[in-house]
């Protein structure tokens, strides 16, 4: 087997429902119920005008060498309906991966449900205004190499985060968590509960009857000083 230079034709999928229900809360809540450490890299956003402020989908990835989109392109015949691409790049940010064509392979043909780079895209005076989640470093005019090596439905890392095959992806303004397959349904309670509990907090907020004594406490059990006086510098 051609260790590195590989297309996995099949993934274990998370169950569909689990999907549709993380979809309708949004990444941050998921994240705080997941030790806030399941966000990628801010570097990566959102880069196109999606009308759906939240995306959910099975992870398809791509594990592409530095400037060089030969995995991707066969990343695109074998996706489905659904999919979320998601694409490593070993972090290079000097070429675009992927333009206005393939992107319009994805969007209309392949109908995949978003896709998330770990680096630039180009041609964005049309996919920036597309219905449809672009994650993306930024945007070069520069374009790929067709070379390889590279690998498809592998584990791999994108944004600083793990990223396995059939792995939960949800996206939204603020960017993109992975949720792993296997950890979703445990999750996905914890999330629902967090999101009601924030949204509680939201409208007393609004309200102006929020409590926040617990930021005193909290600052004491610090040891942080209150001082009544200016600085003297």
């Amino acid at each position: 087997m051609s260790v590195g230079n590989r297309v996995y034709l099949k993934r274990n999928l998370p169950d569909p429902k689990l999907v549709e229900a993380f979809s309708k809360i949004p990444a941050s809540n998921i994240a705080d119920t997941m030790g806030r450490s399941c966000a990628m890299n801010p570097r990566i956003k959102l880069v196109s005008s999606p009308v759906a402020q939240v995306v959910a989908g099975p992870a398809y990835t791509v594990k592409c060498r530095a400037g060089d989109n030969l995995p991707l392109h066969a990343a695109l015949n074998y996706c489905g309906e659904g999919d979320i691409i998601v694409v490593s790049n070993e972090e290079d940010d000097t070429r675009a991966l992927i333009g206005e064509v393939m992107m319009a392979y994805l969007y209309k043909v392949k109908k995949v449900a978003a896709i998330i780079i770990d680096g630039p895209t180009r041609d964005i005076d049309e996919i920036g205004i597309w219905d449809f989640p672009v994650y993306a470093i930024g945007t070069t005019p520069g374009g790929p190499y067709k070379e390889g090596p590279g690998e498809v439905n592998v584990p791999i890392a994108c944004g600083g985060i793990s990223v396995n095959p059939g792995d939960i992806i949800v996206a939204d303004p603020d960017g993109v968590i992975v949720i792993p397959r296997n950890d979703a349904a445990t999750i996905l309670p914890k999330a629902k509960e967090f999101q009601e509990q924030d949204e509680k907090k939201l409208n007393l907020t609004y309200e102006g009857k929020i409590n926040r004594d617990w930021v005193s406490k909290l600052i004491e059990t610090k040891n942080v000083e209150i001082i009544d006086d200016v600085y003297q510098g």
